[in-house]
């Protein structure tokens, strides 16, 4: 590999100043970045990884944000050395896309949803090279092809919603690399993304850099994505770079504590722990020991799960969506989300079901609350059979089955107070004698969540991620329910605020006796959560059994290939 340095940052500080304080972002951060290496940083949210990278390319928003200190210096194979910092903006224009290209956290959002997929990609091509509509076409459509996208000329007329994330994902790649940049920056590109698109997204960037000879800044918050990928690791912690080694060097002997906690918040495959260690426990001393729960134990918990009736019988389901018009179906032309499910869940159980998108897992979670109504098939509740139900006895019973769901962001109304956000399903339910009452019950879920009092009269704006997620775990709770369905409740959140929220769950299950279903495509996360386990793959179940004989001998070769495509398992082939 070639040592020299394409990009130099040093003593990078950047400042975003509120009415009432500046907050520093990242405080004098230097590295290198040679040629044709892949650097990878990693850190959590708040931790200054996207703030350095938008500052290389001078798109922090001034205001409120502005750089303090620092130098970054761009190597640029034909003007020789440059400093980003001095240069005008034109020049900075010539060089966003150009030499320098960035993709962008989430795929969802990046794309503008009223232009086509290759009209996006075309763009660039034209005001960068000045290429004719024709050429430009043709251009967009062996990248297309060069990122392994399937029918290209097809996928160059579609728009954003009708491509996958993974899809969506690779165009954003394509537009990165038109230019052909000397310099890729990703920012968090495989976010919420399935296990098998992950490895599939990384495999891509690597071939695509062997080929073009790219260097890649990789930004990430969970350390087991590197393994195999970077040659180099940097971990940032409150805006500072608090180490920086080898992947090896990083993962067999880290030093800062840290960097410990980042390593062991993500669950282990090969053990089953009674709790997740956090990066708070690693900045304490000493250091929680872990428990491990023995082979033993955990026969004589699940013999005194299963010596009971289920609480909740699925047979059956069925859920078709039809795509003609709503005045003219037919039975023809529809789509089979979910087909002939079966399955049982008891009382104390966590059943963890797990699959790509696309498999129908969310389908079946809304179908057993009726959320959606399904197709085919009875779910039977305690004796009660739901699908049956009028729609004033269904509410009664919504009071015993609640669900978490998957965004912290979307999930709460910003115009109502947390407080109102728990108490509200209270006052729908009647529970309690009155609103003093309910305020109190309210406090006290605040606390049992690990939120302050204050939390009540507080905005969901005021929250992070995983302090949302814990007010709807606590909305959740607000009814006593007998059964909550847990659809990718961590998916969106940094891998040490997951093992938070993950204990959490663990414990309000013990104390309030709860029963979950546990929905995820994270293999890893479920493996840690789960009593037995579900594989999803194209709305039918490919797999069922105990959760830690599935991970220790998958009878199928799609579940095989899910065990494989985990980070983890990645990592330990090649360190």
């Amino acid at each position: 590999m070639d040592q020299q340095p394409i990009l130099a940052v040093s003593g990078l500080s950047v400042v975003f100043r509120t009415e009432n304080q500046e907050i520093t972002a990242t405080d004098l951060v230097s590295f290198q970045l040679n040629s044709s290496e892949t650097l990878a940083i990693v850190g959590e949210s708040g931790s200054g990884k996207s703030v350095t990278a938008l500052s290389i390319l001078r798109l922090i928003p001034c205001p409120p944000g502005f750089i303090r200190s620092g130098s970054v210096i761009f190597q640029d194979g034909i003007k020789g050395k440059t400093d980003l910092f001095t240069v005008s903006e034109k020049v900075m224009q010539s060089i966003r896309g150009v030499k320098i290209s960035m993709i962008f956290q989430e795929p969802m959002t990046s794309l503008n949803p009223v232009y086509t997929c290759g009209e996006q990609v075309t763009e660039v091509l034209h005001h960068h090279f000045g290429m004719t509509r024709k050429h430009a076409k043709e251009r967009v459509i062996e990248l297309f092809d060069e990122v392994k996208l399937p029918r290209p000329k097809q996928l160059f007329t579609s728009y954003p919603h009708q491509l996958s994330g993974g899809q969506k994902q690779r165009v954003m790649i394509a537009m990165a690399i038109s230019c052909n940049p000397r310099l890729l920056i990703a920012d968090e590109p495989t976010t919420a993304l399935d296990v098998t698109v992950q490895k599939s997204i990384l495999e891509l960037l690597y071939r695509l850099q062997t080929i073009r000879k790219m260097s890649i800044l990789f930004i990430t918050h969970d350390l087991g994505l590197v393994s195999g990928f970077a040659d180099r690791v940097i971990v940032m912690y409150k805006g500072r770079v608090v180490e920086e080694g080898s992947v090896s060097e990083i993962f067999n002997h880290p030093k800062h504590s840290y960097t410990k906690g980042l390593i062991a918040c993500r669950p282990p495959l090969n053990i089953r722990l009674k709790r997740l260690l956090t990066v708070e426990d690693f900045m304490k001393f000493p250091i929680p020991e872990q428990i491990i729960v023995s082979q033993e134990t955990r026969i004589q918990q699940l013999k005194k799960i299963y010596q009971h009736s289920p609480i909740l019988q699925v047979h059956g389901l069925c859920k078709c969506f039809y795509s003609s018009s709503t005045f003219q179906r037919s039975r023809n032309k529809f789509f089979k989300a979910l087909d002939n499910i079966h399955f049982s869940v008891y009382p104390g159980e966590t059943l963890g079901i797990v699959g790509e998108s696309g498999s129908g897992k969310t389908t079946l979670a809304r179908s057993v609350l009726e959320l959606i109504p399904p197709s085919e098939g009875t779910i039977t509740y305690l004796n009660t059979e739901i699908t049956t139900l009028t729609h004033q006895k269904l509410k009664k019973l919504r009071k015993d089955l609640q669900i978490i769901f998957q965004d912290p962001y979307s999930s709460l109304n910003p115009r109502i107070t947390v407080g109102y956000a728990i108490m509200e399903p209270m006052i729908v339910h009647g529970l309690h004698k009155n609103m003093g009452s309910r305020k109190e019950n309210t406090l006290r879920l605040l606390t049992q969540v690990g939120l302050d009092p204050d939390s009540f009269d507080r905005y969901p704006h005021e929250f992070s991620g995983g302090q949302r997620q814990r007010i709807c775990i606590a909305r959740a709770l607000a009814v006593e329910p007998r059964l909550i369905i847990c659809d990718e409740p961590v998916s969106a959140l940094d891998i040490s605020v997951q093992a938070q929220v993950l204990n959490l769950l663990n414990d309000l299950k013990y104390t309030y006796g709860l029963t979950y279903i546990f929905i995820s495509h994270d293999l890893s996360v479920v493996k840690f959560m789960a009593d037995r386990l579900i594989i999803m793959k194209n709305g039918k179940i490919e797999e069922m059994g105990d959760a830690d004989t599935i991970f220790s001998h998958p009878q199928t070769e799609y579940t095989k290939t899910l065990l494989q495509a985990l980070p983890e398992k990645r990592t330990i082939e090649q360190l």
